[in-house]
């Protein structure tokens, strides 16, 4: 199917959903899939953003503002993650367990909004990387609408893009236990480290980037694209991240990719969902 009728076919499967409570976090997938969702459901739908101390403050703020102009009912909720000491040993199968608490209290949210099923913002790319939280999908009926249409990334990104989505070129966001090595704890002090220095480097106009966490070291890793510029203002980052609380600041040579964090994890540990 052709990027136009992987979106019809989108918006025929929100409608044939009937009413749905979306998982929104002001990401380019999930604002993607509220935007359809509110074309063919009108009140019959919702987007739901989730704040916790793994999502940064800065997120939160925009996904707010964004749902406002793009005329998305939202509605707020919090998790608390690290409540769960299955979540804080960070072991492999962490995500499962975020989303485990995520996707309960989304099925109750629903329930007391009379909307018929919860969706998430999860594409057709997705389902080829070690994924534990696909698992509490299917456990709480958790519907993808994005894979279900094999809509992927590049796709999604090129949608918006039309549909004048102001995010349409917004970096690539995931949660701050991501930059946790496995077997690391997360802790309250460790995610707010991370969130100071990527702050701080999202000041200094670096995109796309992730700073991952391994002890006093920071690694920072770049878009190939920035790779060039940033080394040119290696100073100032090093320095940004040294005042976030780290003690070195290193940059990874293979420059920014998502999910770097299982490149080390054995086949046999690795959760991927069958296409």
């Amino acid at each position: 199917m052709t990027t136009a009728e992987k979106y019809q076919a989108l918006l025929d499967r929100l409608e044939g959903l009937e009413s749905v409570l979306v998982a929104y976090s002001g990401g380019i997938d999930s604002t993607l899939l509220a935007f359809a969702a509110h074309a063919v459901l009108g009140e019959r739908t919702a987007a739901v953003l989730a704040s916790s101390d793994t999502y940064p403050d800065r997120e939160a703020i925009a996904a707010r503002e964004l749902a406002g102009k793009l005329g998305f009912r939202l509605i707020e909720v919090e998790t608390s993650e690290l409540a769960d000491p299955r979540f804080s040993a960070n072991a492999p199968d962490r995500c499962y367990h975020c989303k485990s608490e995520l996707f309960g209290l989304l099925e109750k949210v629903a329930n007391v909004q009379g909307l018929a099923r919860v969706a998430d913002g999860s594409n057709a790319d997705d389902l080829s990387d070690h994924r534990p939280g696909r698992r509490a999908a299917g456990e709480y009926n958790v519907v993808s609408p994005l894979a279900d249409v094999g809509l992927t990334k590049p796709e999604i990104r090129s949608l918006a893009r039309e549909l004048t989505l102001p995010n349409w070129d917004k970096p690539s966001m995931a949660c701050l236990a991501s930059r946790f090595p496995y077997g690391e704890a997360i802790t309250d002090d460790g995610l707010a480290r991370v969130a100071a220095a990527e702050d701080a480097l999202v000041a200094l106009g670096l995109g796309q980037f992730r700073v991952r966490t391994h002890g006093s070291v920071a690694r920072v890793e770049i878009a190939p694209d920035e790779l060039e510029s940033a080394w040119l203002m290696r100073d100032r980052i090093a320095a940004a991240v040294r005042s976030a609380g780290f003690a070195y600041a290193a940059f990874d040579l293979d420059g920014y990719r998502s999910g770097s964090m299982n490149e080390v994890l054995p086949a046999s540990e690795r959760e991927v969902t069958a296409r």
